[in-house]
């Protein structure tokens, strides 16, 4: 690698030229190939010039915003006399003087980490004019008046996707650390980015699917859920598996687990130090889980009611028969949550008693505020997606999980596009990120009802407003002791919405807050030290309410909960070896279910 001088004394390196033609030679091949494979792929139809359906309300916005032409240039004098004050800031520190910031960003924002953003006069211009610049795009969209709160919810969540992609830090020419890296390796990191940017391409058969992680680091039953038990049953929806003891006596009552089908069930079990299915074992518990299937086109008629036969009914039968024990304790997690609460509520109606104590993990029952996953639930969009499950029978993994990182742009896409193309680097093993690109699909008849029936019309809260099997449904019959847990930064399952069910169910109900998001607030080990929770014993129906009156506790949720939950019935047994009780062993965790992958 060759070194020049610049003008002003400053070396650069120059790009070896066979490495330059190699990295050319071979984007100009996998170039042709991926653009071909996707022109033959449109061929069959013509592509929707508007898949997100945002169109008609950014249209609804300006007809608002042009009736009240005053307001918005209020807020255009605003912005060019906050840009002035920072033209006149940077002149001044061009010489020598010391200002004051016209605008920061937020703490929790990691974009601008990098030094030269507030040392450099010219970074620090072009960081606060995309400051300034986002603020006055969403105070207008913000201030629009006379918009349907969905409309103004759409609106105001794609302006912030917009102002997201347009940081200064995507780009080559106004990112400090690009151009640093640029000039330490003479442009190899942009070749590197290109060879990466194809990569993903080639991953997403023509679409982009960006690697969060190395997966070449990860697999699963080898170095990621290795808890160690057995698969003691199946279905045509689920494996149940049985974990292995690690104490000579357990809990009377054994504990099932029902996680999400919307992700896989490992993220309980991540890694030995950060597995929350490990922990549980250590403490006494004889753990079931179920392992959704992977669904493909033979499971598109599966629907809810599917759901709630083959999954809790039957993982509690499949429990007794090899425990003995009739009465569990279940956890759900999620969308496994609220299967949990429909399943409770359908068995309160057949005086089904085998739920001794429900847990719900970050759940939504009453979805009237569903946070910002609700722009995603209109008529057009549902109707987008029921076509494209209907060509299928499920909807792509792919498309579940780009709605999710969206919630999360930042971190979720940009940081990765700066990281793998514009930095030309790998992205770090990350066990976590990891599992959120393993992603699902799901059947066409389930997800429609539940997009329809619960974020769209909130029906399962309203007393019979869903029937499964023949059997209309009340949340109000389920008088079990609860555990509700929620997480305060959860874009997911916001917490104030999750609260609600503190007010529905009639038994006994213990809330708690953890600290941090819809993950990590949950996978939380004691041992990490990491992200506090609050508990409060009055439940009033305000939740700002309950946290001003809740005290927080350092540190993981999980003993208070082993504690509520080993208080209700603490009687103990000799230790339940899986495949030695009524049900033997098929396969050895975490079985073969889990390991299916959407691309498969």
């Amino acid at each position: 690698m060759a070194e020049k001088e610049t003008p002003n004394g400053a070396q650069f390196r120059l790009p070896d030229p066979a490495i330059v033609s190699r990295t050319m030679a071979d984007v100009a091949e996998r170039g042709q190939r991926i653009v071909s494979d996707f022109l033959k792929r449109q061929a069959g139809g013509a592509t929707d010039p508007d898949p997100l359906k945002i169109g008609h309300a950014f249209l609804e916005m300006t007809t608002r915003l042009m009736a009240n032409p005053g307001r918005l240039v209020q807020a255009q004098l605003g912005f060019w006399h906050d840009y002035l004050t920072l033209w006149q800031n940077t002149a001044r520190r061009m010489l020598g003087d010391e200002t004051t910031p016209v605008i920061a960003e937020d703490d929790k924002d990691r974009r601008f980490k990098d030094d030269a953003w507030r040392d450099h006069e010219v970074f620090d211009f072009i960081r606060q004019t995309y400051l300034l610049s986002a603020r006055y795009f969403r105070s207008v969209v913000e201030g629009t008046e006379g918009l349907e709160p969905k409309t103004a919810q759409k609106v105001d969540f794609y302006t912030r996707q917009f102002v997201d992609a347009m940081s200064p830090t995507n780009f080559l020419m106004t990112n400090p650390e690009v151009l640093r890296r640029t000039a330490e390796t003479g442009g190899e990191n942009l070749l590197r980015g290109l060879s990466n940017l194809l990569a993903d391409l080639e991953r997403g058969r023509g679409k982009l699917k960006i690697r969060m992680t190395d997966d070449t680091k990860f697999k699963v039953g080898e170095n990621i859920a290795v808890t160690p038990g057995k698969v003691v049953f199946q279905n045509d929806l689920m494996q149940l598996v049985q974990y292995a003891p690690t104490t000579e006596k357990v809990l009377k009552r054994p504990l099932l687990i029902i996680p999400p089908w919307i992700n896989k069930f490992y993220i309980l079990d991540l890694r030995p130090k950060n597995s929350f299915i490990r922990w549980a074992v250590e403490q006494g518990h004889t753990v079931f889980v179920i392992s959704w299937v992977n669904p493909a086109e033979p499971h598109a008629e599966k629907g809810f009611d599917d759901y709630m036969l083959e999954g809790p009914y039957a993982a509690l039968d499949a429990i007794e028969k090899a425990t003995g024990e009739k009465g569990a304790n279940v956890i759900g997690y999620c969308l496994g949550g609220t299967l949990l609460a429909a399943t409770l509520a359908h068995m309160a109606a057949k005086r089904d008693t085998r739920v001794k104590s429900a847990t719900f993990f970050t759940t939504m029952i009453d979805f009237e505020e569903a946070g910002e996953l609700g722009v995603f639930i209109d008529e057009e969009q549902l109707s987008a997606i029921e076509e494209k499950m209907s060509k299928t029978g499920y909807l792509e993994g792919r498309e579940m999980a780009t709605t999710f990182n969206m919630l999360r742009a930042n971190d979720l896409i940009w940081s990765f596009v700066v990281n793998n193309y514009l930095m030309g680097q790998e992205p770090f093993p990350f066990d976590l990120l990891y599992w959120n690109d393993d992603s699902t699909r799901m059947p066409a008849k389930m997800h429609s009802f539940y997009l329809r029936r619960m974020y769209q019309q909130n029906d399962l809260v309203k007393p019979g407003g869903v029937e499964l099997l023949g059997v209309p449904l009340d949340l109000r019959k389920i008088k079990l002791p609860t555990y509700v847990l929620s997480t305060r930064e959860d874009h997911i399952a916001p917490w104030l919405s999750t609260y609600r069910a503190t007010q529905i169910f009639k038994g006994p109900t213990r809330f708690v807050l953890a600290a941090s998001g819809h993950i990590a607030g949950v996978a939380n080990p004691p041992d990490a030290g990491k992200y506090s929770h609050w508990i409060g014993d009055d439940m009033p129906a305000d939740p700002q309410a309950w946290f001003k009156g809740a005290t927080e506790f350092a540190g993981s949720w999980w003993p208070d909960w082993h504690r509520w939950v080993s208080g209700l019935d603490k009687t103990m047994v000799p230790a339940r070896i899986p495949g030695e009780g009524g049900l033997p062993a098929i396969e050895d965790a975490p079985g073969s279910f889990v390991k299916v992958m959407a691309t498969d």
